[in-house]
């Protein structure tokens, strides 16, 4: 799958690069905002949300605000997630605060987030709901991922988890991108459990991967107990691999089912493909 030459992912990463363009060239905080929005993201997020908005009958050049802000509070959370995991390698390249410091990085994140609000302003009080409920779920979700390691932590702390760290912006791109193309609450909810499903499956995906050593652009200090480190407590290593995998295809079955209910188009030809190459076509 070639995304890079998708319109929406041009119209994205256009976007991205517009955000320094206007910044002091001596400020220090263009510095580490440019090291952090060029760092080769896959966009994924922003793309389901403009995908959402043209499924459900808008223009995806009206949601490029909102796409970005999603990006941008993204991009906060991944700064704020390496000063928490002690995270020195990020895409491939230096984490901010590993270039930076700590203290800078940290003002970068904060930064990123004000910067996310005042472009998902316009979008309307639903919109604007669901990213901020995002942003709460997100950090709820990172504290219960720090402490993982340090008390009982079963299946249904990790899906809680990583349902509010992970799958929750997932969400609410795939809710926001559908209330910008002017869906109901009905239409809008599905789309948000569509983002939930493929949220929920491409961390699991994630975490098997550092399981397994087999991330090469991701390294931190900090460990968290994953879905594989928890059936390893009942289970042989291959099976704990074989039983994570089982979780990952049933989440994808779960979003792809919810995209057959609407009626077959580019946009939800390109959400089966997204879907697909951030989750299945990843696993080992």
């Amino acid at each position: 799958m070639n995304i890079e030459q998708w319109d929406e992912y041009k119209l994205i990463t256009s976007a991205m690069s517009g955000i320094t363009e206007t910044m002091d060239e001596s400020s220090q905080m263009k510095k580490m905002v440019s090291h952090v929005c060029n760092s080769g993201g896959k966009m994924i997020r922003p793309i389901i949300l403009m995908l959402s908005t043209d499924l459900c009958g808008g223009d995806p050049k009206d949601s490029v605000n909102a796409a970005l802000a999603i990006e941008l509070i993204h991009s906060a959370s991944l700064i704020h997630d390496d000063l928490l995991d002690g995270g020195v390698i990020r895409r491939g390249i230096p984490s901010a605060h590993e270039k930076f410091g700590h203290a800078a990085a940290m003002l970068c994140g904060d930064f990123l987030i004000s910067k996310s609000i005042e472009l998902i302003s316009p979008f309307g009080r639903n919109a604007i709901r669901d990213f901020g409920r995002a942003g709460m779920y997100m950090a709820e979700g990172e504290t219960i991922d720090v402490k993982s390691i340090t008390g009982k932590f079963e299946v249904n702390n990790y899906y809680e988890c990583i349902r509010k760290k992970t799958a929750s912006l997932f969400a609410a791109s795939a809710s926001i991108g559908a209330y910008i193309g002017g869906a109901d609450n009905e239409v809008a909810s599905k789309c948000r459990l569509y983002g939930e499903h493929v949220g929920t499956a491409y961390q699991i995906v994630d975490d098997l991967l550092e399981y397994l050593d087999a991330q090469d652009d991701k390294r931190s200090t900090h460990e968290s107990m994953t879905l594989p480190h928890i059936y390893l407590k009942q289970m042989s290593h291959e099976n704990a691999v074989k039983r994570s995998i089982t979780e990952v295809q049933k989440q994808v079955t779960y979003a792809n089912d919810i995209l057959k209910t609407f009626d077959p188009c580019s946009a939800t030809d390109k959400l089966l493909q997204i879907t697909n190459h951030i989750t299945i076509d990843m696993l080992p």
